[in-house]
């Protein structure tokens, strides 16, 4: 299992820090936790599935989000 920061998933996106958070905070990403009071973490494994979902809706025909 593997956590990444904002700017890892950002990385591995293609996106923004700024627009990670957004979608994010818009319920439209999966969402981080806490590893301290200050720092938040992505499991790799949710990004995953969030990407594998945007290429499946792609494919069919349809958008993400």
């Amino acid at each position: 299992m593997k956590v990444l920061s904002a700017s890892e998933v950002a990385k591995k996106t293609s996106m923004s820090v700024s627009n990670v958070r957004r979608l994010a905070r818009n319920k439209q990403f999966p969402q981080p936790f806490a590893l301290t009071e200050s720092r938040y973490g992505w499991l790799e494994s949710d990004i995953d599935e969030w990407i594998s979902e945007c290429i499946r809706k792609h494919q069919s025909g349809g958008g993400h989000g």
